[in-house]
């Protein structure tokens, strides 16, 4: 390819005469040069400083090679990339890189200066610490990047990135340390990428149903991360981390259901504190999921079993409730639904007090109006708040206790239990890349008990956990047979 005056046009012309496609045109050696940019995506200030005046500046002799006098006098401060062909030209300025077209050369070069706009580095609302790195992901995968590498010093880690998207064009960067993770684990995810087909990825979460194995199912099989202090632990465990440019959210494979009762504040506080919280934190998920079923199954079929105390107490509360325990708590559940989806996506100056009508004025009318019973409101707002507890399983949480709350009215406690042994029993025979979903408890694993609902001391844990399919057992390099110790 000869680079020549109709490049300019034809390069134009691909990209549809588009009015934030700039050119500057230069002379060099007595030779035209064309500088081409999008200047939306461009630093413009880098270029004219480390380009045009340089170039302007310059005091030409003679030269039979004006491309290589460019690269060797102007352009020693690049990185310049070389383009066979309009297409990939068109393709490096979509990506922040100047172009530069000299009359008859044979490439067209191309040098980066991409305008890095993002947000600052700030707290995530969604991983909250007391105590520990308050850093979170941006959505500019080269700030990410940036974030890793900072806590991460070795030549072990290894960061590896796709193109995915037919006309996004995302960048995906696929990290992990290359003497932990397992490398089947590694060459399956960077298979999946590589064989995405879609027109654009606009966020992590468009890699998921790619990615997990099993498709349909409601269950949660791939992490997410949004500090990089939590996704470096992971990656010390053996995990690999996925980042999408334009997105804060970091996708960990393989994934455990244990990873979400732990949380990075358990890291930085003490041992025993931990041990309490985690435990805590199960028994929300098991109000979370099954109260309102159990409530409703009392009522409707096991009143006998309850104390006469208590029972008399409720009968009182119930009595002129118009609507049957069922209806009466899905109305509540589906009432409390709405209000969450109406507060968040309200304004956030009207959110506070679309929460004081909603949960304050609106539950005491119904109940002064004989529409449900307090009882039912204390049970439905209990189950509610204990979704959140981890807030990141709250959407698998909602379909599990609807769920539950039709079959405790159908089938009774007896129902219930058989739910509950279902989905014990599904989730047992769950994998994800390797590892058991229930691990280290189905199978159990003596070696990862020291990390499950009790925390071992940071000392104590010399052995990587066994759950997740890792190179490196023992967390200290102990001599060459570390990885078989």
């Amino acid at each position: 390819m000869k680079v020549s005056k109709e490049t300019k046009s034809k390069i134009q012309k691909k990209l549809h005469q588009s009015s934030d496609i700039k050119t500057r045109s230069v002379q060099f050696f007595g030779t035209n040069v064309d500088l081409m940019y999008i200047a939306d995506i461009t630093d413009t200030l880098l270029m004219n400083n480390s380009l045009v005046y340089p170039m302007v500046s310059f005091k030409a002799g003679e030269t039979d090679d004006v491309v290589k006098e460019l690269k060797d006098k102007v352009l020693s401060n690049h990185e310049v990339n070389e383009f066979s062909s309009e297409q990939e030209a068109i393709d490096g300025m979509l990506k922040g890189m100047t172009i530069i077209l000299v009359d008859g050369a044979d490439k067209i070069l191309g040098c980066d200066m991409e305008k890095i706009t993002t947000r600052a580095v700030m707290e995530p609302p969604t991983s909250v610490v007391i105590k520990g790195p308050r850093e979170g992901f941006t959505e500019s995968i080269k700030y990410n990047f940036a974030l890793i590498r900072k806590r991460v010093k070795t030549n072990d880690l290894v960061i590896k990135t796709l193109e995915i998207g037919e006309l996004t064009k995302t960048e995906v960067g696929i990290v992990y340390f290359s003497s932990v993770a397992d490398k089947k684990i590694v060459d399956e995810i960077t298979k999946r990428l590589s064989e995405i087909k879609i027109d654009g990825v606009l966020d992590a979460h468009y890699l998921i149903s790619y990615l997990q194995r099993n498709k349909h199912s409601l269950f949660k099989q791939i992490g997410d991360v949004e500090k990089p202090d939590i996704l470096v632990g992971k990656m010390l465990e053996g995990r690999v981390g996925i980042l999408v440019d334009g997105s804060p959210i970091v996708l960990t494979l393989p994934f455990v259901l244990i990873e979400d009762l732990q949380n990075s504040d358990d890291y930085y506080s003490q041992p025993i504190r931990v041990g309490f919280v985690r435990i805590l934190r199960l028994i929300g998920v098991i109000f979370a999921i099954i109260l309102p079923g159990v409530y409703v199954s009392l009522e409707i079929y096991h009143y006998k079993i309850l104390p006469t105390k208590f029972l008399v107490t409720i009968m009182n509360t119930t009595q002129g409730i118009p609507f049957s325990p069922f209806v009466e708590i899905l109305f509540l559940v589906l009432l409390f639904e709405i209000l969450y989806e109406a507060n968040l996506r309200m304004p956030q100056y009207f959110g506070m007090a679309m929460s004081i009508v909603g949960a304050l004025i609106l539950g005491e009318t119904t109940v002064n109006a004989g529409l449900v019973s307090p009882p039912a409101v204390m049970i439905v707002a209990l189950s509610g708040i204990t979704f959140y507890i981890i807030p990141s399983q709250a959407a698998q949480f909602s379909i599990l206790r609807l769920c539950a709350i039709v079959i405790g009215a159908c089938l009774g406690l007896y129902g219930m239990l058989i739910f509950c042994v279902f989905v014990l029993s599904y989730l047992s025979n769950f994998d994800s890349y390797k590892s058991a979903y229930l691990a280290p408890t189905a199978p159990y694993i003596a070696n990862d008990q020291q990390d499950l609902f009790e925390r071992a001391n940071i000392a104590d844990m010399k052995k990587r956990p066994k759950s997740i399919s890792n190179n490196r057992k023992n967390s200290v390099r102990r001599g060459k047979d570390d990885s078989q110790s």
